[in-house]
């Protein structure tokens, strides 16, 4: 497979949704802010007896500045593993735009059993170039690998221009209409590289789950479901809250860790930006993905982003014990994910 194997080949470039371009750390307050405002606006919740939202629309935002990108859970969740496939392989953000920008045109971030000729996939790669198979190529993880691996023979490519780039990649029918795409793809990239921290949330509504006891290593099938796919997707992580035969001490009462839904994520040393970076790009990759796998509540860094509020976005964290300089408290240094407990 060459750098100019062909991805798509054809159709009529959609008309963008214009976004202007921000990078970097945003605020965290306007972002979140923002978030749950843009949600609160589109989705209207009923709830009852804590029960979660039983009327809405699920949708994801992703909000940096004044800026707003909406996207589909679909949408999200092949979005997060694009922006994760990058991270494990530690490419910088401006790859991540490049590939979302791609992705955009070629399948508005959906993972495609069509397409012209061959075609499939997140990035209409086609089997006949040598992408893969058709099964791998329909595999998001797989097919932004095969990306990046192309991407990076490009020479320069972190600072050419983005509508080159992808044409080189993907020689194109239409290889200007990446550009329409790139003002959303940086503002997306901006947030699941974990550069604008709370940037991204998703409403959800959680049907009913069973009921699961402890498993492998104390852990419901679901919890070790998340833990294995963060894995799987990021590269191995530090983690913890769990151990084999369950946990009962250390958490605060009535702790998703007793009953092994809880699993901590470990970003060490938590004042060190690059590890605070990385740790909101699995914060939001989680959120991004909640709705596949029933994720309750994500805490990091004195933010928390729950399902039974996620109208709301990310909140304000504040620990059950009261106000703390405690970082571990505060879950600066790692973390939190819990799934739904089920009935």
């Amino acid at each position: 497979m060459t750098a100019g194997a062909t991805g798509a080949t054809g159709g009529t470039p959609r008309a963008p949704e214009r976004v202007d371009p921000v990078m970097g750390r945003a605020g965290r307050v306007v972002a979140a802010t923002l978030a749950a405002a843009t949600v609160a606006a589109a989705s209207v919740f009923w709830w009852f007896g804590g029960a979660g939202p039983v009327l809405g629309r699920e949708t994801c935002t992703v909000s940096v500045g004044d800026r707003t990108v909406r996207l589909s859970p679909e949408q999200a969740e092949n979005a997060a593993t694009i922006a994760a496939v990058a991270e494990r392989r530690r490419l910088p953000a401006r790859a991540v735009t490049i590939a979302l920008a791609t992705a955009y045109q070629e399948s508005d971030l959906r993972n495609l059993d069509h397409g012209d000729r061959d075609s499939l996939g997140l990035f209409q790669q086609r089997p006949s170039q040598g992408w893969g198979t058709p099964e791998q190529v329909q595999d998001p993880v797989h097919a932004s690998e095969r990306f990046y691996d192309a991407l990076e023979r490009v020479p320069g490519y972190t600072d050419g221009v983005v509508t080159d780039v992808a044409q080189a990649v993907q020689r194109s029918a239409f290889p200007e209409a990446y550009a329409d795409h790139e003002e959303d793809a940086r503002v997306v990239a901006s947030a699941l590289t974990g550069h604008s921290p709370a940037a991204l949330t998703c409403t959800v509504r959680h049907g009913s789950y069973e009921r699961e006891s402890e498993g492998g290593d104390g852990l419901t099938d679901r919890a070790l479901q998340v833990r294995d796919e963060v894995d799987t997707t990021f590269g191995e992580q530090e983690t913890g809250g769990y151990a084999a035969g369950g946990v009962d001490s250390g958490h605060v009462a009535g702790s998703a860790h007793y009953d092994g839904r809880a699993v901590d994520l470990f970003f060490r040393p938590y004042d060190d930006p690059e590890q605070t970076r990385v740790g909101w790009a699995v914060a939001h990759w989680l959120v991004a993905n909640a709705d596949r796998l029933g994720v309750a509540t994500v805490i990091y860094d004195d933010r928390i982003w729950s399902a039974r509020r996620s109208a709301e976005g990310w909140r304000d964290y504040r620990h059950p014990s009261g106000d703390t300089r405690d970082p571990v408290l505060r879950h600066l240094d790692h973390v939190h994910v819990d799934v739904v407990r089920g009935t």
